[in-house]
């Protein structure tokens, strides 16, 4: 027992408030109350993909009205300049750190998750991402950059990275008969982090600027504060099932002919098969793909139709003035909210389907209409059709959100359910790496089709077909996944002895009749509560910033 666990010991036969068999659900315990406690982590974390509202204030956080710029400020100057504004290049980097350590953090304590738990992964995914703001708001405070970026970049992304997986194993073995669906709903949270916290971030640096504050640190700590709350309470919600559970009726699916194992691979073998690269492939192309498209949507749509977005169709982007470029892009951020909309709707939508046309057929749907897309997105583009072209990337980005959500229930159809949060965590690897080439493509083709003097709206045109050829290259890797050879499985002693390490465990499961039985009860409703609202507040901003696109 560690030593972090020892200090809450007591009450349950010697167990520790954080141990793995102190959340051993109890009988009768409704498994709908999981879900909400991984959402409650999931969207506070997922403010990482929103941090980019923080960088243009603090661009200005020593001049506050006008930024204080220094010619000769490099990189590595700005690290430790306490006189001279940030530029906006030099917080950007946070956002990189953030997802390098998110896929590495995942990678390197996925092991360590499945021994402990998901309520020690959670605490310390709060402590971390929490504790690095908070870090972060006394970097802004002494203006250090490094500080900053060790805060919130380095502590805060293991705390992303810990933060992210902690649900996965949790939710699948609570819901072995709604996989897709069950880690769909959690990770959909991480998508939906960014429309709650944005706008908060808003509202909170308007309400602490000042003539000699951009409001920035203050923000940081106020939200550190209000997320602690939220994660702690999720981690502390978390219940696993005892060993051997199953719902009430539910009779496993015949697995001779389905891409459905009832066995499990260890974690020590998982990356050893093709299988595990053929998917790290899958996840990697389509998540390059979206992932680059989600980074340039803003100047994306602002130099395809310039003038038409304000009803002027004969401008194009290069002639229209300051105040009208201001205007489209005001219609532009309309564009990212509703890409932000499909991104978390998707990942709900397109998980719980794949329960029911299976995983493969779900990828295999998302690399063929993905083509087809991304093929027409040109000649919507060149036939002037905003509305065609905005669905196009609004089903694109379902797709990507999709992706992430469907990937844990089809590791633990391939590899079992024992190990399925250690093994989604190495494969997050794929996130990392999407997150370099994705927009290393479409911003290095773009910069080169602008130097060789092609027109702006047509600068996407060839990067669309490269990112054809990319989907084109996961359609072949998702159609060689087949079902693992039976060398690759635990041995039922094996998976047995992983399964009784305590006694606890089996004591619940021996008396576990009705564990996880009924539907939404009145804690279930409450808790749905506690998250939901702050998701419908998220959706209805967003919506009224998606309304300039339309008129």
């Amino acid at each position: 027992m560690s030593t972090a666990s020892e200090t809450f010991a007591g009450g349950f036969g010697g167990a520790g408030l954080l141990d793995r068999e102190r959340i051993v659900a109890k009988p009768g315990f409704n498994r709908w109350l999981v879900p909400p406690a991984a959402l409650a982590i999931h969207l506070c974390i997922g403010m990482a993909y929103g941090f980019s509202v923080f960088w243009l204030p603090l661009s200005r956080a020593i001049g506050v009205a006008q930024p204080v710029a220094c010619a000769d400020l490099t990189l590595m100057s700005a690290l430790l300049t306490t006189t001279c504004d940030w530029r906006v290049a030099d917080l950007g980097w946070m956002y990189t750190l953030f997802f390098v350590l998110l896929g590495s953090s995942a990678a390197i304590w996925g092991g360590w998750l499945e021994r402990v738990g998901p309520r020690k992964a959670g605490l310390v995914s709060a402590l971390c991402w929490c504790g690095g703001i908070t870090i972060a708001a006394l970097g802004v405070i002494t203006h250090q950059l490094w500080l900053m970026w060790i805060g919130a970049g380095v502590i805060g992304g293991i705390g992303l990275g810990i933060g992210y997986i902690s649900p996965v194993s949790t939710l699948i073995k609570w819901f072995p008969d709604r996989r897709g669906m069950a880690t769909g709903m959690a990770i959909m949270g991480f998508g939906g982090g960014a429309m709650i916290g944005a706008p908060l971030a808003d509202k909170l640096m308007a309400h602490f600027k000042t003539a000699e504050s951009v409001g920035v640190w203050q923000t940081f700590l106020v939200m550190a504060a209000i997320y602690i709350v939220f994660m702690l309470g999720g981690a502390f919600g978390y219940r696993i099932p005892p060993a051997g559970w199953r719902p009430e009726g539910w009779i496993p699916p015949v697995t001779k002919k389905t891409m459905i194992t009832p066995h499990h691979v260890h974690l020590r073998d998982a990356h050893k098969t093709r299988q595990f690269w053929l998917i790290w492939a899958v996840l990697c192309l389509n998540v390059s793909a979206g992932i680059g498209v989600i980074g340039m949507a803003s100047p994306m749509l602002q130099e395809i139709f310039g003038g038409r977005l304000l009803g002027q169709p004969e401008l194009t982007f290069t002639q229209l003035d300051d105040g009208q470029k201001t205007a489209i892009a005001a219609i532009a951020a309309g564009f990212a909210g509703l890409l932000s909309l499909f991104n978390i709707g998707g990942r709900f939508f397109w998980a719980s389907l794949s329960d029911r046309i299976g995983r493969k057929n779900t990828y295999f749907t998302f690399f063929v209409l993905g083509i087809v897309l991304y093929a027409l997105a040109p000649t919507a583009a060149h036939m002037g059709s905003q509305v065609l072209f905005v669905a196009i990337f609004c089903i694109i980005l379902s797709m990507y959100g999709g992706g992430f959500a469907t990937i844990p229930a089809y590791l633990a159809d391939i590899f079992g359910t024992q190990f399925v949060g250690a093994i989604h965590g190495r494969l997050l690897t794929a996130w990392a790496t999407a997150g370099i080439i994705g927009p290393v493509v479409v911003n290095y083709i773009r910069e080169f089709q602008i130097n060789a003097g092609v027109p702006r709206e047509q600068v996407y045109d060839f990067t669309m077909y490269i990112l054809v050829g990319m989907l084109a290259l996961g359609l072949i890797a998702n159609a060689f996944v087949k079902p693992l050879p039976e060398k690759w499985f635990m041995s039922e002693a094996e998976v047995a002895a992983l399964q009784a390490k305590n006694a606890a465990q089996q004591a619940v499961a021996t008396g576990s009749f009705g564990i996880g039985k009924g539907g939404l009860d009145g804690r279930a409703i409450l808790a749905w509560a506690v998250v939901g609202i702050p998701i419908l507040w998220g959706v209805w901003v967003t919506l009224q910033k998606t309304a300039a696109l339309f008129n």
